[in-house]
């Protein structure tokens, strides 16, 4: 196959993940801080949705692309066979033998995208293709349901063979543990120009560090071979470890306390293991780290200061689309203030969203996208219709008012009618999108 020729002109598309029908509160994420203390909460699937999607029409506003990312099916059929059950849409069963894996089967964590892969974009690959590599999140057991579908989601909306290459999760055990772009930041001068690769792990089985605190999620392993079949340069490709502190702490991905956007990286001081090694091996990246005096890594995670959107918008200056709960926090609150204001801050508007639903259960705006940068011809080599406008997002509106319950308690996932909903609600999304096999496992 001959590479597509490079591009001189690419951006990047934020595909926010769709807020499931089941969306609850169940407390399955060790080290998630927020969903450990919100577990037994009643939630809104219909509020989670409509909070998203309002985040995702702002950003359209702010000339941001934004892409859809479909829920996933609850409980998954597949799944639920390979555990030793039958039946499509009733946990019934589960229910009477298995009650502790009813809250497993019908997670609807695939809402946060930013763990759904790895992406390298086309400017960056030995084939000219876009790459991405589905996490298999095999570090907690609700999220290592979710790498099947992901893989055949991505490989439904990205079907060009042309223009993208979707490959298999990396196998599932603990050594090729990959939680996805939650742990990995691109620099580069500009979306279309060839970028470098930033791999953040918390473990490696060369250099083991004995820990006592929360799982440490990421492999190194797994980014050494994600780069090596997305086919990076190894001289643009840097690995650097996540720090014990902020891992303890609650940052359970190093999005919590760290973004990128192309040439800026937006830092709290305790992020990473050896900062200045890694400061040194970022060339003319601009590195904005936020002390622990100005902001105390507590802060920072119970805010979600850094699990933001950091966007470039049409005039070339940067946008800090953050969770209300920064505005309600005295440091960065106080922080952010000066920031924009700083002339030598690239920070220079801050946008908050009230995102409580998503928040309660530990996923800011940057857990709810996958960047993904794509040229022109990329953008019209997509399936179905999963660019979002101002049409599609009122048709995705009204169709989360028609058919996501208002509440849902942790004793309703049992409820065989929910099952139902969930599946019928789909089903109808995928005529929406436009994407007639979406659901066809």
């Amino acid at each position: 196959m001959s590479s597509p020729p490079r591009s001189t002109n690419a951006a990047e598309v934020n595909f926010d993940g769709l807020v499931g029908p089941t969306h609850n509160y169940a407390g399955l994420s060790l080290g998630n801080r927020a969903s450990m203390g919100n577990a037994g909460a009643t939630s809104s699937p219909r509020r989670a949705a409509l909070q998203g999607l309002a985040k995702m029409r702002s950003l359209i506003d702010l000339g941001v692309p934004q892409g859809i990312l479909p829920p996933q099916i609850r409980p998954d059929p597949e799944i639920l066979a390979s555990l030793g059950f039958s039946g499509t849409v009733s946990l019934s069963e589960v229910a009477d033998t298995q009650p502790a894996l009813v809250p497993f089967l019908m997670s609807a964590s695939p809402m946060w995208a930013a763990n759904a892969a790895t992406v390298s974009p086309s400017a960056d690959t030995a084939d000219g293709r876009v790459h991405f590599t589905p996490a298999n999140l095999s570090s907690t057991t609700h999220r290592s349901f979710e790498s099947r579908q992901t893989f055949h989601i991505l490989r439904t909306i990205f079907a060009s063979e042309e223009r993208f290459c979707v490959h298999r999760p990396l196998p599932g055990a603990a050594a090729f543990a990959d939680e996805g772009a939650a742990n990995h930041g691109r620099f580069s001068a500009a979306h279309h120009k060839q970028g470098t690769h930033l791999f953040v792990y918390g473990r490696d089985a060369e250099d083991p560090v004995i820990s006592t605190g929360f799982p440490r999620r990421q492999s190194r392993l797994a980014g050494e071979l994600i780069s090596t079949s997305h086919g990076l340069d190894p001289d643009r490709v840097i690995f650097a470890r996540q720090s014990a502190r902020a891992i303890d702490a609650g940052a359970f991905h190093n999005d919590v306390v760290s973004v990128v956007n192309q040439h800026v990286l937006f830092t709290h001081e305790h992020a990473f293991d050896q900062p200045e090694e890694l400061y040194g091996q970022l060339g003319d990246a601009l590195v904005v780290e936020v002390s622990e005096s100005a902001v105390p890594l507590h802060d920072a995670i119970s805010s979600y200061l850094f699990n933001s959107q950091l966007v470039t918008l049409a005039n070339g200056t940067m946008m800090l689309i953050a969770p209300s709960n920064v505005l309600a926090t005295e440091s960065t609150a106080a922080y952010l203030d000066r920031a924009v204001t700083d002339p030598a801050n690239p920070i220079a508007g801050v946008q908050t969203f009230d995102l409580q639903e998503s928040m309660q259960n530990g996923g800011g705006p940057a857990c709810l996208r996958l960047r993904v940068v794509l040229t022109d011809a990329e953008q019209e080599a997509l399936s179905g219709k999963v660019l979002a406008d101002d049409a599609l997002l009122a048709q995705l509106e009204q169709w989360v008012r028609e058919h996501y319950r208002d509440e849902l308690s942790p004793a309703d996932l049992t409820d065989p009618a929910l099952a139902r909903e969930s599946s019928a609600a789909l089903h109808e999304l995928a005529a929406i999108l436009e994407l007639p096999r979406l659901y066809s496992l």
